[in-house]
């Protein structure tokens, strides 16, 4: 457990949460500033950073659960899509560094807004980030 992490309190039954879903290596717990209806985030137990921080294991382990959330919510509150989402780093929006998932429930007529316009890329651009990040 990493002192003063929230999600490591949460994991440990020392703070508060609405947990709708928990197994040995993760749980599930309601949004305190939901995005829509539904809106979840899965942690794991043991305490990593993101994405760049978590064991195979763990990861595995929070993947799963976040299918099942979804799942959960397209069945019973009826979401007509799922936005999952991880911010690694404060420059990608993480604001709490212990590693999560959000399972976010979309709906017709929900607020939320792509955060980019998607455009096309530069062909040269594109082949060689492709180039840096091909291969072991």
């Amino acid at each position: 457990m990493a002192s003063g992490c929230i999600f490591c309190m949460i994991a440990a039954g020392e703070l508060p949460a609405t947990v709708i879903a928990s197994d040995e290596r993760a749980l599930a717990l309601m949004d305190i500033n939901p995005a829509t209806r539904g809106h979840a985030l899965v942690i794991p137990r043991a305490h990593s950073q993101d994405i760049h921080d978590i064991g195979a294991a763990d990861l595995a382990a929070c993947i799963a659960m976040a299918q099942r959330v979804a799942g959960r919510a397209r069945q019973r509150l009826g979401a007509e899509g799922v936005n999952l989402l991880h911010s690694a780093g404060g420059v990608a929006w993480q604001t709490v560094f212990h590693f999560h998932i959000h399972v976010i429930p979309r709906y017709a007529g929900d607020p939320l807004v792509l955060p980019w316009v998607p455009a096309p890329g530069e062909a040269a651009e594109i082949a060689a980030a492709a180039a840096a990040m091909a291969g072991d």
